[in-house]
């Protein structure tokens, strides 16, 4: 068992590993983690783009609440789809095709069980790509940028700027989202049981964190060995925890890019442990 860091030193270590952590798969990470209760973050390459693949439904998901806050739209609005909307893993939004869906029912689809379809059926009713990136920049997020639909925004070409963002960017989206006033309170609960009830995660983020530790997520995948998890974590004492994983140009498998994910999570945990025993 690792004996804890000091509080000052925590952030040190955690960034030492995770660019040992690094270096030692041959991957590209980016990760920023921040402790509400202690205040106390760390990070690394949170400042530079990565691929953001499926997390971008996080965002669809927000903006759709923030515009039923607003009363701009209903989530009980049905969304009449045929077969040609249907794209790769589209394990809801498939056999429903005959009865539609309604607009929460489907932001439950794309943030829990990731559904591509579902995710560019809410961005149909956003202003498609642009207007996800418009609604990030309402958040006060200047770095995410979303220019194409499932599934070829999932290319991820190193170098592209395209379809990315950056973890601080994301971690300044999921405190505004989940713990700020970005969207009505009854909303930002909505959001945060639909992560929490993720399907896609559970080898990620979440398979480092100790007992006891839950974490509402949003995972992505896509090309050139790119796997993210982003969310919040709620320890079993004290306040939120906001993390987010990026990881890109890993040639192993996905089981192994996946457990890198899950490095980073068992990282971040005794980082925060460590801060709060000394606080």
């Amino acid at each position: 068992m690792r004996r804890a860091a000091r509080p000052a030193d925590a952030a040190a270590q955690a960034q030492r590993q995770l660019a040992l952590l690094e270096q030692r798969h041959g991957v590209r990470l980016g990760v920023q983690v921040h402790d509400r209760d202690s205040d106390r973050a760390f990070s690394h390459r949170a400042d530079e783009r990565f691929p953001m693949c499926s997390t971008f439904k996080l965002l669809a998901a927000g903006a759709v609440l923030a515009r039923a806050d607003r009363g701009d739209d209903s989530l009980r609005r049905l969304i009449r789809y045929g077969a040609a909307d249907i794209v790769a893993y589209s394990p809801v939004t498939g056999p429903r095709q005959a009865e539609g869906m309604t607009l929460e029912q489907l932001c439950e689809a794309a943030v829990t069980r990731s559904d591509n379809t579902a995710g560019n059926l809410l961005l149909s009713t956003l202003g498609g790509p642009p207007g996800l990136t418009a609604y990030a920049r309402g958040l006060g997020d200047r770095m995410t940028r979303l220019d194409r639909i499932e599934t070829a925004l999932n290319e991820a070409r190193p170098g592209d700027p395209r379809d990315t963002t950056t973890p601080a960017a994301m971690a300044g989206n999921l405190q505004r989202l989940l713990l700020g006033d970005a969207l009505h309170p009854a909303s930002r609960q909505r959001l945060a049981d639909w992560l929490l009830a993720s399907q896609t995660g559970d080898t990620r983020l979440r398979a480092g964190l100790p007992a006891g530790w839950r974490i509402g997520d949003k995972t992505g995948a896509g090309g050139h060995g790119t796997n993210n998890d982003i969310g919040v974590i709620w320890p079993r004492d004290g306040a939120p925890v906001l993390i987010s994983a990026y990881l890109t140009q890993s040639s192993a498998s996905r089981e192994a890019q996946n457990a890198v994910l899950a490095e980073v999570g068992r990282i971040a945990a005794h980082a925060v442990a460590a801060w709060r025993l000394g606080s």
